[in-house]
């Protein structure tokens, strides 16, 4: 198989335990492709979790779990030294590594630990590196942060920091599945606890991965759409050009990492649509995860109960494609 054929069987391998949420599903995949992080919120139940394991079960990975709650410590992520004592009496410090240094990292209810935990996180999600006690531990080449947080239940949580929800490459929103999806995840609920799963297929392994992120690199991308990319950061930053809605609806635009995911998305949007080039339309539908979570939004657009989303959608609809 080529590494596509790869690719494209680990989606549908996630996509059969994940009923009905094939766009989510596929937001992960380009998230694996694009070497980024993701943040997926959804409401509880609607199988986050699952989404995250039934990846790291078609993929050959070491999958790690942190659940954060109030008293997770900084070391519990990322590790720690330990004073070992040898039969002389004498001893040293060894390093134990933390379940970051996994290769796909679920951080379940993310925003329920404090800041200090939270940005433990940070330089592992950027630089793919800790550092503790003065000394820098690489992470694996194949490393993800896979976070998750709910909506609602806001009481003793811990609002995550714009730093470090602009290092997420994709911010996806999971919702309800429809009625007859629902069905079927009953029916495949029901055959799990029946013990009808059969033997576990082959993993995929991650050298696929890596010829697939070698292919995406040589997707093409025109002046033309390039242009495009920036013309939708640049409408964040100065939407007073594009009349005066946006412009009391946005506070603060995307970041130059905005740009760079809509650049890095669409290209694994693009080859995983089997094309070696990249569209004004790959562009247009990766642009809601890529900027959803790096829009701030006044108090006039929550007031006109307008979201992030429909401030795209309108970005999208003024921002001119260049021919």
């Amino acid at each position: 198989m080529t590494a596509r054929d790869c690719v494209l069987e680990i989606q549908r391998r996630v996509e059969q335990g994940v009923v009905g949420q094939e766009r989510v599903v596929e937001r992960l995949i380009i998230a694996l492709l694009a070497n980024g992080n993701v943040l997926i919120e959804g409401l509880p139940g609607l199988a986050k979790t699952r989404a995250v394991r039934s990846l790291s079960q078609a993929l050959e990975s070491d999958f790690s779990r942190i659940q954060f709650t109030p008293d997770l410590l900084p070391s519990d992520v990322t590790g720690g030294e330990i004073y070992r004592a040898d039969a002389a009496g004498a001893g040293s410090f060894e390093f134990r590594k933390g379940p970051i240094f996994g290769n796909l990292v679920l951080a379940d209810e993310i925003n329920r630990a404090p800041a200090k935990v939270q940005s433990a996180l940070l330089e592992a999600m950027e630089e793919r590196q800790v550092t503790v006690s003065g000394k820098t531990y690489a992470l694996p080449d194949l490393f993800m942060v896979l976070a998750t947080q709910n909506p609602i239940e806001q009481e003793g949580t811990y609002p995550l920091p714009e730093a470090q929800m602009d290092r997420f490459l994709l911010h996806v929103r999971i919702s309800y599945p429809s009625d007859a999806d629902e069905a079927k995840v009953m029916r495949l609920v029901r055959g799990e606890e029946a013990g009808g799963a059969g033997d576990a297929a082959p993993k995929i392994p991650q050298s696929e991965i890596f010829a697939a992120r070698k292919e995406i690199h040589a997707v093409r991308t025109v002046e033309a759409v390039e242009s495009y990319i920036v013309a939708l950061i640049a409408a964040t930053r100065r939407p007073d050009k594009f009349g005066d809605a946006l412009k009391q609806w946005i506070a603060i635009g995307s970041s130059p990492r905005g740009t760079l995911a809509l650049d890095r998305a669409s290209r694994a949007f693009a080859w995983l649509k089997g094309r070696d080039y990249v569209t004004p339309e790959d562009v247009q539908a990766v642009a809601h995860d890529c900027l959803r979570h790096r829009l701030s939004l006044t108090y006039e657009a929550g007031a006109d109960g307008k979201s992030a989303d429909d401030v795209v959608d309108e970005i999208i609809r003024q921002v001119a494609v260049a021919v």
